[in-house]
């Protein structure tokens, strides 16, 4: 996992040589409490897809901090619309990383958590009949599941709409304390309208993708929240990881917002 294009600490204390994984792990580290991390890759000018997916921004370093964040999360959260355009495939990790989830006391792999107000859902993608963990489907009390999903997700009905806060406590009391999002923008939106975001981690790709709807978040306006940047990484191919955290005498506490 080590290899191909090599990942430098920039800021703070250049590390000069490359990261190793372990570097790298430690770099980014579990919180060891309830925690919700956002990651996002983007162009320079904000885009989060190129014709339309994310793929096209995406690099051998961002997917190697991709795999890395999966690694140290208990469930990863996902809205249903960027699980289906994205083609989510089941969450697994290399021997390698499973080793180091067992090694801390963590389950092989992570649990699939998917937002979705509808249950538009397809039971047989991948991402649900392949899934090494049984997926949660956080949802509203009165969405009706497709057949078949019942079968392969349990849900989590969160109020007339899906109510991100009571969503999250849920989770947390599955055991699901440090939760990866990985999108998509409506969703992250709706998390940070919510106080819910402790952490963004934002790939940088070094390309001007041009006027486009799609930025990395959506959504009703909300509150600006002050972040303090933690590091700053570079790649060989001109990739910046940049890497914030809520300030710490100002933890997330959740507002009465949902994502319907």
């Amino acid at each position: 996992m080590s290899v191909g294009i090599p990942i430098v600490r920039a800021w703070p204390e250049p590390s000069g040589a490359p990261l190793t994984d372990p570097e790298l792990t430690a770099l980014y580290g579990r919180a060891g409490h309830p925690h919700l991390r956002v990651n996002f890759v983007s162009s320079v000018d904000g885009a989060v897809t190129l014709d339309g997916y994310s793929e096209g921004l995406s690099g051998a370093p961002d997917k190697r901090v991709f795999g890395l964040l999966r690694m140290l999360c208990d469930g990863l959260v996902v809205a249903a619309g960027t699980l289906r355009h994205e083609g989510y495939r089941a969450v697994r990790l290399d021997e390698q990383r499973r080793a180091w989830r067992r090694e801390h006391g963590l389950t092989d792999c992570p649990t699939l958590v998917v937002v979705s107000g509808s249950l538009h859902l397809d039971p047989a993608q991948a991402c649900f009949a392949d899934a090494p963990v049984r997926p949660i489907v956080l949802t509203r009390d009165d969405a009706q599941p497709p057949p078949g999903l019942t079968d392969v997700a349990d849900l989590v009905r969160c109020g007339a709409d899906v109510d991100l806060v009571a969503g999250l406590a849920e989770l947390r009391r599955r055991g699901l304390a440090e939760l990866l999002c990985e999108g998509g923008p409506h969703l992250f939106g709706a998390l940070t309208a919510a106080d819910l975001v402790d952490e963004l981690c934002l790939t940088v790709a070094p390309l001007l993708a041009g006027a486009g709807p799609g930025r990395i978040t959506a959504g009703d306006a909300s509150a600006p929240r002050q972040l303090g940047l933690r590091h700053v990484l570079t790649a060989g191919d001109g990739v910046l990881m940049l890497r914030y955290t809520r300030d710490q005498d100002q933890p997330a506490h959740g507002g009465a917002t949902s994502a319907g």
